[in-house]
């Protein structure tokens, strides 16, 4: 699925926002192998939204981990958590053609409908 990237090797930023009718905007986004992506992220909701990348198993896995565990706090670099109104950003090499999915893991909001795909060509 690719690896953190570092901001020096940006070529591009996508905006990406998130908001609370439970959908990304952009949900397809379209990148070339060997790219790295600084993702611009806007919570525009009113309501805790994240995105994490990931294959979808691995990311259904972890969603249920959250239902099990509402409260759990974690910062990996291939994810970020943004409260209502926050921007973040998010910088993302992907190293091989393929699809990488993306969702929001927070209880319920994947099952709404809040995820995305990568498309690396």
């Amino acid at each position: 699925i690719g690896r953190p990237g570092s901001s020096a090797e940006v070529s591009r930023t996508i905006e990406v926002v998130m908001s609370d009718n439970m959908r990304f905007s952009p949900e397809q986004i379209q990148v070339n192998a060997g790219e790295t992506v600084r993702f611009f992220i806007k919570n525009s909701g009113k309501t805790a939204h994240e995105l994490v990348i990931g294959d979808m198993a691995s990311l259904q896995k972890h969603a249920e981990m959250m239902r099990q565990m509402p409260d759990m706090k974690h910062a990996e670099p291939n994810m970020i958590s943004l409260k209502p109104g926050q921007k973040g950003g998010l910088v993302w090499h992907f190293d091989q053609a393929g699809t990488v999915d993306f969702a929001c893991l927070l209880p319920g909001h994947m099952e709404a409908g809040m995820k995305g795909r990568v498309q690396v060509m």
